[in-house]
This record gives C-alpha cells, structure tokens and sequence, in this order.
C-alpha cells in the first residue's frame, strides 16, 4: 500500500466546502487510492487500494443518529447546496443523517459518488466533476 491515513489527513484538511471536493479526489487518486467508503454515523471512512487492502480513519466525531426514513429529495437539495460551498462538512454528515443516509461509496476509477441509506441499499449516483 502506497498511502497513509496522515497522507489522506493532509489532503482533507485542504478541504473547507464541498466546492473542494474534485480537488481533494485527485489528490487522493494521485496517491493511489481506487474507492473509499465513509459512515455518516460517526465518520469513519475506509480507503482502498487497487489490491483492496485499506486503511480506515476510525471515528472522526461524536456518533450520529442516522434516521431511518429516507427523505431523498430533501437531502438532494442539501447536497447541491453543499457541492455548491454553502455547508461545511458537519453540517453536511448532519444533513445525511437527518435525511436517513448511512454513507457513500467514491470510486475513483469511475469518478462516481454513490450515496446509500440504512439498508445499504444505493439510493443516488453522481458523476464528480474531474
């Protein structure tokens, strides 16, 4: 494995909105990463390489209730306001918790974004501008 938990730190910390999003999946790309796994409930985000060997955050804050119902259409407008730099990244891990989404699945190869609720199950797919 090429990368480090503190390489990722470092290229996340660069990030203030999700407006900094693209630049932050190059760089992890750059350092060799295929596809990462977040959870809202408490931040843990697990980093895979092209093996499928990962190194995980571990918890990042203090845990969140995610709901059980998926309001798909509400968080749809909070992550437009997000990706748009209106939201921090606590208010954004705030707003899928509160809208019933458990997390999201980046694949770097692909440049896709998918967001899944409680029961893993993909409920919305976004290209990331690269």
């Amino acid at each position: 494995m090429k990368f480090t938990i503190e390489d990722i730190k470092t290229e996340h910390q660069k990030v203030k909105s999700g407006a900094d999003f693209p630049a932050y999946i190059q760089a992890v790309k750059k350092l060799g990463v295929s596809h990462y796994t977040t959870y809202v409930s408490d931040g843990n985000t697990a980093y895979f390489d092209k093996e499928n060997q990962s190194v995980q955050t571990g918890s990042k804050y203090h845990p969140l209730t995610v709901s059980g119902d998926l309001n798909l259409e509400n968080f749809k407008l909070r992550l437009k306001l997000h990706q748009q730099g209106g939201t921090d990244y606590m208010t954004f891990c705030n707003d899928c918790a509160e809208n019933g989404v458990k997390g999201w699945k980046m694949d770097l190869h692909a440049m896709t974004c998918t967001y899944f609720d409680q029961n893993e199950i993909d409920v919305l797919t976004e290209q990331v501008p690269g």
